[in-house]
């Protein structure tokens, strides 16, 4: 008999209901990489628009033109451009009013961009708590898998005169891929629920100081005094 470890013909050989477990977990898992995958390219794309959009920004455009330029595709707009554009509508909106103060101005154009930012953040967060989820239950669910695999091999002796390592351990390794199972599908979805909060949480903070910089620049241009 060969000692060489299938882990494919254990699952076979497993219960039902340890088998609906490695499923469930086999699910688990394939959900995560679509997910750790996409976002991870939502999150590059992110931190390229605002790198390529700041460089524009910062090399003295014209700030009107810039923002009719990006007013007339605002609905595919992200990151930081997406920002600017809710900020300067707001701002040149309340500046044809009559009655509205330049403190007033710079308030609503500052409202407005942390809506927009708020919007960006959430968008870019979206799934991110089902790999979280994962990470959390699955070692339990493979766990629980294991724990009827082995009732299942132990009730199998009850009828045994004399039970052998040999006739129980087939069934506690069959249980014990559950674990293993648990173990595989939340490793990977820790690790990217980790760094992409950690990722999320400097891109916020980007968007943040964005926000307050531009916020400088159009007090500048309303008069109000800081």
């Amino acid at each position: 008999m060969s000692n060489d470890l299938n882990i494919f013909a254990l699952a076979l050989g497993a219960s039902l209901p340890v088998k609906l477990v490695l499923a469930l977990l086999v699910g688990f898992s394939v959900a995560s990489w679509f997910i750790i995958f996409r976002k991870k390219a939502m999150l590059d794309r992110a931190n390229k628009s605002a790198d390529e959009f700041e460089e524009r920004f910062w090399s003295g455009a014209d700030l009107a033109g810039l923002f009719r330029e990006l007013s007339a595709r605002s609905d595919q707009l992200s990151s930081s451009a997406a920002i600017f554009e809710a900020g300067f509508r707001e701002f040149a909106r309340l500046r044809q009013r009559r009655g509205v103060d330049p403190r007033g101005l710079l308030e609503g154009a500052q409202r407005a961009m942390r809506v927009s930012a708020t919007r960006e953040v959430d968008r870019l967060e979206r799934n991110l708590e089902f790999l979280a989820n994962v990470g959390s239950i699955s070692p339990y669910v493979g766990l629980f898998g294991t724990v009827w695999g082995i009732m299942i091999a132990f009730q199998g002796l009850a009828n045994v005169k004399e039970a052998t390592i040999a006739m129980v351990a087939p069934g506690i390794s069959e249980a014990l891929v559950a674990t293993a199972m648990g173990l595989f599908a939340a490793i990977p979805a820790v690790w990217a629920y980790n760094r992409f909060a950690t990722k999320l949480e400097r891109i916020g903070l980007r968007y943040d100081t964005f926000v307050e910089e531009f916020s400088s620049i159009l007090a500048r241009q309303s008069h109000v005094e800081e």
